[in-house]
C-alpha cells in the first residue's frame, strides 16, 4: 500500500442508530475503495465489520471496527461504531481519533435515540458532522418529516446537499445541490449524472441559493462576495462548506442507499474534497495543553485508542500518530509508564483483514502486535522527546454493577483473569476484587453491555456464571459516647490468658476538641483506608496495662472497625480512649489483650448511639423534555434528593443525589420510562445516614444472615 501524507488522509467515526445501516454503508464504502470485492450482508453474516461471533449471533455491532477505502488518490480511515449506548465507551474512543462523525439516520424511523447520544458526543467532543439519511428506498420511508425532526434535534446548521427526487418503494434519484445535476442509480450500482428534470428545477434552485447564503455565512470574505455576486464560485462554496464543517456551524446531508450502494461515492467524493484532513481539523491536546502538530518532520508521537484480543494473533493495539513517522521495528518510549517498545510489525486493518506496511505518518492510523506494557490511553513518543502525553480519553464511570461468581468455584481465579482481559479491551467495564464486599465485582454501561460479557465467559471462554446482586458498601459510626469494659479470660492447664480493657468511645469529627474526663498519655491518628478516621488515645495511669500490650488492643479494634457491629460494614470516625484495665503477671499476653480490646470496642460500639451510613452518588440525567415529570417521579421514588435543573440545547437535565442502595436497575428503568431516549452518569459524593426504617431493615437482615451462618 502506499504511504499517505497527512493532506491526502480523512479520518471518519461512522456513527448513529442501532439498525441505521452503519455497517452496510461502510461495507459499500469498502468495495468503492477497492478493500473488497463483493459486498457482504448483515443477514449473510459475512460482512467487514461484524466478524466477531457475538456480533453474528446477534446481528448487529457490538465493537467498533477500524476499516480504510483508498479512493481517488485519499485514504479514508473509517471506524464503525456500535448503536448501543452499552456501548458507547467505542464511540467516544472513536471520536477522540477521527477528524469528522458520518452519521447515518434511518429515514423510516427519523431521529432515534442512538443518533442523539451520537450527537451529544460528537457535539462534546467539537467534531464536524456529516449526515446521511439512509434506507429511503422503503416505503414508510419520510425524507421531509426526516428533516424535520434532524433540525429540531440537531439545530439550524443542518444543511441539504441532496434530497430524493422519489423516495420510496420507487427511490432511485437524488438531486445532487453542490453539483446542481440529478444522479441517477440503476439496479448494478452504477451512477448516471443527468441535468435536472423542469419539474425540480424551481425547487433545486430555490434549495440551492438557501444553501449557498447558508455557507456564505461562515465566512465574512466570502459573505461579501455573495452579496457583491449573489452567488459563489465552486470553488467558494467548497471553501465555505469546510469552513463551516470545521466551525460546526454546517451541517452537510446526503442520501444514499447503503444496501444498493446508490450515492455512496458521491458521499466518498464529498469526505475526499471537503472534509478537513488532521491538519485542518480541531486540534487535539497534549496533557500540558499544547496542541498536537501533525508534523511529519517532529519527533514521533503515537496514540493507542483501541485493544483488542485477535484470535491466533494475540493482542492487537490501535493508534495514531499524532506527530511525525512511525516505521516498522520503531523503538519508542511509553510516556505513561517509561516502558520501552518496538513495534515490530505494522498494519493497516480493515476487520480482520490486515495488510503489512512498513511506515504510517502523521495523522494515519494504523495497528501494531504484542506490545509488553501498553494499554488503551497511552501515547508512545521518540527515545528523543519521551515525555509527552496525549490528552486521555475520558470514558464514561460504570451505570450498573453485577457480582459476578464462577458456578464451579475452583475456576474463580482463571474468572478473574478473564474479566482482566476483557476490561483491558473495552475500558468501560471496571473489574474489581472487592475486600470490603467480600464479591467480585463488574461494572458497566447497561444490562446489554453485562450480558454481552456473560455471553462471551460463558461461550468462548467456557466458564458457566451467575451475576448477583451487590452488597452495598455501607458505613457505621456513633453518634455519642459510651464505655465499657471487657475482661477476656481463660484458663486450660498451664499458661492461661487474662487481659481486662476499659474504654471511652466517642464520634469523631473535624476541630473536635479532646475530652477531659481522663487524661491522654499519647494519641496516634490513623486516616482509614476505606475513608474516616480512628483517633486511639493511650489515657493509661500507674501502669494498670503495660505500654507493650497497647498494640494489641490497637489491633483487636481494628479488626472489628473492619467488620463492623452492627451489619459487617466498615466503621469509622470514632475516637477511643483507653482508660483502665489489668494485667496478670503470667497469664497476660498480646492475644488476651486483642481480644479484650475487640470485645471492649464492639460493646461500647453498641451503646454509642450507632448509625449506618450509605453511599450517595450525584447523578446526572439528560432525557426530553416530555419526559421530565415521569423520570423526576421515578427519582423521588428512589430516595433523591434534587440539586438542580437545567437545559442543554433541546434536552432537559436533572442533577440529583441518590443513595446507591436505590439505583439498582435504574440504566433499564429509565430505558423504559424514556422509551431509550435519555442518558445517566453517577459518581460517588459522600456517605450519609440513612433513614431509620432502613436501618431497621438492615440490622434485621444482618442478625437473620448471621443465624444462618
Amino acid at each position: 500500500m502506499k504511504v499517505y501524507q497527512t493532506k491526502e488522509i480523512r479520518n471518519i467515526a461512522i456513527v448513529g442508530g442501532a439498525k441505521s445501516g452503519k455497517t452496510t454503508l461502510a461495507e459499500s464504502m469498502l468495495f468503492e475503495g477497492g478493500v473488497i470485492n463483493r459486498r457482504g450482508t448483515i443477514e449473510d453474516k459475512n460482512t467487514v465489520s461484524d466478524y466477531r461471533d457475538i456480533e453474528l449471533e446477534r446481528l448487529n455491532s457490538i465493537y467498533s471496527t477500524v476499516l480504510y477505502a483508498e479512493i481517488d488518490g485519499k485514504k479514508i480511515n473509517m471506524i464503525d461504531c456500535p448503536g448501543f449506548d452499552d456501548f458507547v465507551g467505542e464511540v467516544i474512543a472513536a471520536l477522540k481519533v477521527t477528524d469528522t462523525a458520518l452519521m447515518v439516520i434511518n429515514a423510516q424511523n427519523g431521529v432515534e435515540v442512538g443518533a442523539e447520544i451520537s450527537w451529544r458526543h460528537a457535539s462534546k467532543a467539537k467534531k464536524p458532522v456529516i449526515f446521511a439519511i439512509n434506507h429511503l428506498e422503503h416505503e414508510n420511508s419520510n425524507f421531509e418529516e426526516t428533516l424535520r425532526q434532524m433540525k429540531q434535534s440537531f439545530g439550524g446548521g443542518v444543511m441539504i446537499c441532496q434530497y430524493p427526487v422519489n423516495e420510496g418503494l420507487g427511490f432511485n434519484a437524488v438531486i445532487d445541490l453542490l453539483q446542481m445535476k440529478m444522479l441517477k442509480f440503476d439496479a448494478s450500482g452504477k451512477t448516471e449524472v443527468l441535468d435536472i428534470p423542469a419539474s425540480e428545477k424551481d425547487k433545486a434552485d430555490e434549495m440551492y441559493a438557501a444553501m449557498v447564503e447558508e455557507l456564505a455565512a461562515n465566512d465574512e470574505a466570502l459573505m461579501e462576495k455573495f452579496f457583491e455576486n449573489g452567488s459563489l464560485s465552486e470553488e467558494e462554496i467548497s471553501r465555505g462548506l469546510k469552513l463551516g464543517l470545521i466551525n460546526r456551524g454546517v451541517f452537510p446531508v446526503f442520501c444514499i442507499n447503503g444496501k444498493q450502494n446508490w450515492g455512496v461515492r458521491r458521499l466518498m467524493q464529498f469526505i475526499c474534497n471537503t472534509v478537513p484532513s488532521p491538519d485542518e481539523a480541531p486540534r487535539e491536546t497534549f496533557t500540558d495543553g499544547k496542541e498536537v502538530t501533525y508534523n511529519p518532520a517532529d519527533s514521533a508521537c503515537a496514540f493507542v485508542f483501541k485493544t483488542t484480543f485477535e484470535p491466533h494473533l494475540g493482542e492487537m493495539s490501535f493508534f495514531k500518530v499524532f506527530a511525525g513517522e512511525i516505521t516498522e521495528a520503531i523503538d519508542l518510549v511509553n510516556a505513561n509508564n517509561s516502558s520501552k517498545e518496538r513495534l515490530s510489525q505494522l498494519f493497516v486493518v480493515a476487520g480482520k483483514n490486515r495488510q503489512k506496511i512498513e511506515k504510517v505518518v502523521a495523522g494515519d492510523i494504523a495497528a501494531t502486535i504484542k506490545l509488553k506494557n501498553v494499554r488503551t490511553n497511552h501515547t508512545l513518543n521518540s527515545p528523543k522527546n519521551p515525555d509527552p502525553q496525549i490528552t486521555p480519553i475520558v470514558f464514561p464511570e460504570p451505570k450498573i454493577t453485577v457480582a459476578v461468581k464462577a458456578k464451579n468455584s475452583a475456576e474463580d481465579e482463571k474468572l478473574m483473569g478473564i474479566l482482566n482481559d476483557l476490561a483491558k479491551a473495552d475500558p468501560t467495564l471496571v473489574v474489581e476484587q472487592s475486600k470490603e464486599l467480600r464479591q467480585l465485582i463488574l461494572g458497566g454501561q447497561g444490562e446489554l453491555h453485562l450480558n454481552i460479557q456473560k455471553w462471551l465467559i460463558e461461550n468462548v471462554n467456557k466458564i458457566a456464571i451467575d451475576y448477583l446482586p451487590p452488597r452495598i458498601p455501607y458505613r457505621e459510626t456513633i453518634t455519642k459516647s459510651a464505655k465499657s469494659m471487657y475482661r477476656h479470660k481463660k484458663q486450660s492447664g498451664g499458661a492461661g490468658q487474662f487481659g481486662e480493657v476499659h474504654m471511652m468511645i466517642e464520634p469523631y469529627y473535624e476541630g473536635m476538641t479532646p475530652q477531659t474526663e481522663f487524661p491522654i498519655r499519647a494519641t496516634e491518628t490513623y486516616d482509614l483506608e476505606w475513608g474516616g478516621k480512628l483517633v486511639f488515645n493511650n489515657c493509661i495511669v500507674g501502669g494498670a496495662i503495660d505500654a507493650r500490650f497497647m498494640p494489641a488492643i490497637l489491633k483487636g479494634i481494628m479488626e472489628k472497625m473492619e467488620q463492623g457491629p452492627l451489619t459487617g460494614s466498615y466503621a469509622r470516625d470514632i475516637v477511643v480512649n483507653i482508660y483502665d484495665g489489668k494485667m496478670h503477671p503470667v497469664d497476660s499476653n498480646e492475644i488476651s489483650f486483642k481480644l479484650a480490646g475487640r470485645n471492649a470496642f464492639k460493646e461500647a460500639f453498641k451503646n454509642a448511639g450507632p448509625k449506618i451510613l450509605e453511599p450517595i452518588y450525584e447523578v446526572e440525567v439528560i432525557l426530553p423534555e416530555e419526559k421530565f415529570g415521569d423520570v423526576m417521579t421515578d427519582l423521588q421514588g428512589r430516595r433523591a434528593i434534587i440539586m438542580g435543573m437545567d437545559s442543554e440545547g433541546n434536552y432537559k437535565k436533572i442533577i440529583a443525589r441518590v443513595p446507591l442502595a436505590e439505583m439498582n436497575r435504574y440504566s433499564t428503568a429509565l430505558s423504559s420510562i424514556t422509551s431509550g431516549r435519555a442518558m445517566y452518569s453517577m459518581k460517588f459524593v459522600e456517605y450519609a445516614q440513612v433513614p431509620p426504617d432502613v436501618q431497621t431493615a438492615l440490622l434485621k437482615a444482618y442478625e437473620e444472615q448471621e443465624a444462618e451462618d
